[in-house]
């Protein structure tokens, strides 16, 4: 007699993932939450809301992209799961929200439990990073689909900021600051172009990358930074001096800049400020991509950019080199009657 093995899919293995996967996810935890994994969903204790005068809820979900295809080549899966946590929790903090817990969602075509442990232990450790418990989440097997060593991973999370305490483009001013935060390298955007890079000039994934000790692979591979505490613990000591904040995915740093700068403003980067990364120039010539299409597609060595009262720069540059972050002064908002609410002028520095 036939059953859901024969179809491609195994409970056994899913069941078996689960237990693997369970000390990673105990690491992943706050106060709030109730119960453990398993039920048919995740508890969070409301009441934390109370310290909130007139709490928002925020929520965001994002996925990692075809970086994924990059960790299935390799063989390597423990760290795809932070890039997954970095592009959900740091999207909430840019509104000031605190990230509070978050779910994933994790496709494969072949459930392999040491597998998605992997995936899962990547994802906890993010969520550690971020202060943002891992409450649940969702494996599913479709044979068929996905061929036995395809996946695909997602997540959503959800935080809670002050009302009056909600950052926005509305609080930007003309001669605010922008503080730049660097970028651990490629992030989760842009790996279309860089697999068609690969593919089109034959690069190897295992040959050493020019001017470092790591493979080209290594470097694709290394997760995305995970900004929430600096940008939480920012939000904290510089009050109403801090506008906003850009979190860089998709689209580069202009155009996701311009999303928070509202009319009449144009926040102005100054390229001399930074070097631009040397796996991004080097891959930018490998592959014939001009500087308008790289910085469109990839972060430019910017991950995220704290909009400051200008008073405030030099405390904002303190306050992040105390906890490791390396930020700079990367430009300023202009008043402007051109329609563009954010570019970048200058060249980069040499490396």
């Amino acid at each position: 007699m036939a059953d859901y093995k024969d179809s491609g899919v195994d409970i056994d293995a899913g069941e078996l993932a689960v237990e693997l996967m369970k000390a990673s996810i105990a690491k992943a935890s706050r106060p709030e939450v109730m119960g453990g994994i398993g039920g048919f969903a995740g508890l969070f204790d409301a009441t934390a809301l109370t310290k909130f005068k007139k709490p928002l809820l925020a929520t965001s979900t994002d996925g990692v992209g075809t970086k994924t295809e990059i960790a299935r080549r390799l063989g390597k899966y423990d760290t795809i799961g932070e890039d997954l946590v970095a592009m959900v929790v740091d999207d909430l903090v840019v509104c000031g929200a605190e990230p509070l817990f978050m779910t994933d969602y994790i496709a494969v075509g072949k459930v392999i439990p040491e597998r998605i442990a992997e995936i899962v232990s990547g994802i906890a450790r993010g969520c550690v990073k971020a202060n943002t418990a891992l409450i649940g989440g969702e494996t599913a097997e479709h044979p068929g689909l996905l061929a036995d060593d395809e996946f695909d991973i997602a997540g959503a999370a959800t935080g809670a900021v002050d009302a009056d305490k909600l950052l926005s483009a509305d609080l930007v001013k003309a001669g605010d600051v922008l503080i730049g935060m660097p970028a651990s390298g490629f992030h989760a955007n842009g790996y279309s172009l860089i697999r068609h890079i690969i593919k089109t000039k034959n690069l190897s994934l295992d040959a050493n990358f020019p001017g470092s000790d790591k493979t080209l692979g290594e470097i694709l591979l290394t997760p995305t930074e995970i900004y929430t505490l600096d940008c939480l613990a920012l939000i904290k000591s510089l009050g109403t001096n801090l506008r906003t904040f850009v979190h860089v995915t998709g689209g580069g740093l202009a155009e996701n800049t311009a999303r928070v700068i509202p009319a009449g403003l144009c926040a102005t980067y100054d390229r001399s400020t930074w070097a631009l990364p040397n796996e991004m120039r080097s891959l930018a010539v490998a592959g014939d991509v001009a500087q308008p299409a790289l910085e469109r597609t990839w972060n430019a060595g910017v991950g995220m950019v704290a909009v400051v009262a200008p008073d405030v720069a030099d405390l904002t540059l303190r306050s992040l080199a105390a906890r490791g972050m390396k930020a700079w002064i990367a430009g300023e908002v202009r008043s402007t009657q051109a329609p563009a609410r954010s570019t970048l002028e200058g060249t980069y520095q040499a490396r």
